[in-house]
């Protein structure tokens, strides 16, 4: 049961952080701040850094196998954006296919740094 807690307030948190910066991000583009390939650029570099935040610090908590932690985090989050995906009719491609693929990375790069940097301090 704490394993399912543990994972379900990583995703809380890292989903509220991604909808606050989200939102940020296209305040400025709506006010014309930033342009539509900036927007694009902040708006994939903003998930990443929250997903890579998220998995470090799921990491930190981890007891051993930070990539296997960042693997199960990162396929989580994949499952959501996929059912997101399905229900807003999306057409699965490739670029969808990158993207999942950065945020796997992301997961099990964070999950890895999370583990040494524990590792690191003991």
């Amino acid at each position: 049961m704490n394993y399912i807690i543990k994972y379900g307030k990583r995703l809380l948190w890292m989903s509220l952080s991604i909808i606050i910066t989200l939102l940020f991000i296209t305040i400025l583009y709506y006010f014309n701040i930033i342009s539509k390939d900036i927007h694009h650029l902040f708006m994939l570099i903003s998930l990443i850094i929250n997903i890579f935040i998220s998995a470090f610090i799921l990491g930190k908590t981890s007891t051993k196998k930070g990539y296997i932690e960042g693997i199960k985090h990162g396929l989580i989050i994949i499952i959501l954006f996929f059912i997101l995906t399905l229900l807003s009719r999306e057409v699965l491609s490739y670029r969808v296919l990158i993207y999942y693929i950065i945020i796997i990375t992301s997961s099990i790069l964070g999950s890895i740094s999370g583990i040494n940097k524990k590792l690191a301090n003991s």
